[in-house]
């Protein structure tokens, strides 16, 4: 299938590693132009040094913190003083902290609201006017299942990821006529760094090892594995592509099947 978006301009946030760095990867496979970005300087050079090596391609990389408003607007100044603009943006970070609702402070809800939700308005709003003046762009937020079945101990996950869907729905209505469509990606359980982290936390509380955890998590899921980040990666490109030109406003699950309702 030919997606049509050799050549566009692609910034991808939080794409050091896991899923991000995946989807990073699979732009640059489509011949598109990308820019990545980490709060963590290393894990930023290492991702850059590593992509150039496989594919020939060395992405644009800047270091940002996603709940920095400045480090926001130097992350879209940079790539659209490097490409001359944006024409996708994925909306990816790392999940913020885990916990019941009693293990979180109003701090700690502040900082999930800055990482999660205002991270991708911030973002969108910088992208934006380029977006209408050339009548085309792709909004993709890398969001989780837990907007659909919400998980216990991701209370501030919970909270947040769900506020981004009704945001990107909306604003799906607002800019359609601009021929900008809008949608998320829900990943299931998928092993990434977060999820191994989140394995062990879990781990230590049901005085189990991480791998018992890990198993149990496949266990649940019909496919009986874990997603790869790159299963992820593919839905967000093929959701960012002519291809998907008609699709805007909606929220694809990439599960494994492990949600069991209809919708």
């Amino acid at each position: 299938m030919e997606l049509g978006i050799k050549g566009k301009r692609v910034l991808v946030t939080a794409s050091s590693k896991g899923i991000g760095r995946s989807t990073a990867e699979m732009f640059i496979q489509e011949g598109c132009k990308v820019a990545i970005c980490s709060s963590n300087p290393e894990n930023l050079n290492n991702a850059a040094s590593d992509i150039a090596a496989i594919y020939g391609v060395e992405p644009l990389s800047v270091v940002c913190d996603l709940n920095n408003p400045e480090d926001l607007n130097n992350l879209v100044n940079a790539v659209t003083e490097t490409f001359g603009g944006i024409d996708i943006l994925v909306n990816n970070c790392g999940g913020p902290r885990p916990g019941f609702f009693d293990d979180l402070d109003d701090k700690d809800f502040l900082n999930g609201y800055d990482q999660v939700l205002m991270s991708a308005v911030r973002l969108t709003r910088l992208v934006l006017p380029s977006m209408k003046k050339n009548n085309w762009g792709r909004i993709v937020n890398v969001t989780s299942v837990s907007v659909k079945e919400p998980i216990d101990n991701l209370m501030l996950s919970n909270v947040f990821r769900t506020g981004l869907i009704a945001f990107a729905k909306t604003l799906s209505q607002q800019i359609g006529k601009y021929n900008i469509t809008v949608n998320n990606v829900a990943p299931g359980f998928t092993l990434t760094a977060r999820l191994y982290e989140l394995a062990v936390e879990k781990a230590k509380k049901a005085e189990k090892s991480h791998e018992e955890i890990l198993a149990e998590m496949a266990s649940s899921i019909p496919l009986k594995r874990l997603g790869k980040p790159e299963e992820i990666a593919a839905m967000v490109v093929f959701l960012a592509s002519e291809q998907a030109a008609y699709v805007t406003g909606t929220t694809v699950q990439v599960d494994g099947g492990r949600l069991k309702g209809t919708f």
